[in-house]
């Protein structure tokens, strides 16, 4: 089978790997779609994503849906051709979570993740023709939801997990700082959750019309001068940037609610923090998600429709094009395909 494997910074390859063979309570999945995260441009540019380097080669992807090919022996209910997306997290043996943090299984201190360099070996993602899975990682896409669908339930879900974070959003003013693919994704969530409007912010003109396509209200267009709104009660802040804190901490209103999602680097940077004690912020971070990508498949089946924020699709050959897309300033999500269904 092909599979995409980064080596090290700079240094993806497309190359065949042997085919997976199901083990103990294992299915066999071919996969057919997978997106572009962050982590995969970072792992292939640096040779790390954030404090996770890589030490051995990586299959990249844990954005990825496609359908069941064989079970191992005793694995039931997930007869061959099922259309599956995949949660990509488990926590790695011996983690245990205190039971003040019940059931918020995000918070694992040890968490295997497709995809991902943080343990070795490391664990390898989904960009293949064909990957075993653990049979408890499956999750079934619902009636008229496709696998292309089907493999931006992964991204929802974290955007999900972010409004579920800020509480009851119904009938609220919503600010989305940074209309990346998450934040597009953070401004559909919160329209899904009866948020009585959303404004987007960006400084890319091209980001923030996707986001007006899932459904932001507002739009601002912070590179060409416009500004955040003042006194804002629920702000989610999905860029990421430590320069853009001050501004959205000065953006939200006295005893308002901040939401960060955004991923924040793990080392010192500079931020205007003041706000955040004068104003009495709630300032909430939003990790992953819990169990949220069943929200967002019964959302998908229900009619949410994400797909605008795909902006490009490549052949899984052209995988080393797809990361380069998703690295520039003209993408939203990027799709690859990675065996035909």
């Amino acid at each position: 089978m092909r599979a995409v494997v980064v080596h090290g910074a700079g240094d993806l390859r497309v190359e065949e790997r042997p085919d997976p063979v199901a083990r103990s309570g294992e299915v066999v999945v071919a996969m057919e779609w997978g997106g572009v995260c962050g982590s995969d441009v970072s792992y292939w540019k640096h040779g790390a994503s954030g404090t996770a380097v890589l030490r051995d080669p990586l299959v990249l992807g844990h954005e990825v849906a496609g359908r069941v090919v064989t079970n191992s022996p005793g694995v039931t209910g997930w007869e061959p051709g099922t259309p599956v997306t995949v949660h990509p997290a488990q926590p790695a043996d011996g983690s245990v979570l205190p039971a003040r943090l019940a059931g918020r299984t995000n918070l694992h201190s040890r968490v295997r993740y497709f995809g991902s360099a943080a343990f070795h070996p490391h664990t390898d993602g989904g960009f293949s023709e064909l990957r075993a899975v653990p049979a408890h990682q499956l999750r079934r896409l619902p009636d008229g939801v496709s696998t292309e669908r089907g493999a931006l339930a992964e991204p929802l879900a974290v955007a999900m997990h972010a409004v579920h974070r800020a509480g009851d959003v119904r009938g609220r003013d919503v600010v989305v700082n940074g209309a990346g693919p998450i934040g597009c994704l953070v401004v559909a969530a919160a329209k899904f959750a009866g948020a009585a409007s959303v404004t987007a912010a960006d400084l890319s003109a091209g980001s923030l019309a996707v986001a007006k396509e899932l459904g932001a209200d507002r739009i601002l267009d912070l590179g060409a001068g416009d500004s955040l709104p003042d006194d804002n009660e629920l702000v989610f802040e999905a860029s990421g940037a430590p320069a853009a804190l001050g501004g959205v901490l000065r953006a939200t209103a006295r005893g308002g609610t901040l939401v960060q999602v955004g991923n924040l680097p793990g080392t010192p940077a500079p931020a205007a923090l003041g706000d955040l004690v004068t104003r009495e912020i709630t300032w909430v971070g939003a990790y992953r998600f819990v169990d949220e990508i069943g929200d967002a498949l019964d959302a998908l089946a229900g009619g949410l429709d994400v797909s605008g924020v795909i902006t490009h699709r490549f052949g899984i050959d052209q995988a080393g094009e797809a990361l380069a897309a998703a690295a520039g300033p003209d993408s939203s999500k990027v799709l690859i395909r990675l065996s035909d269904g």
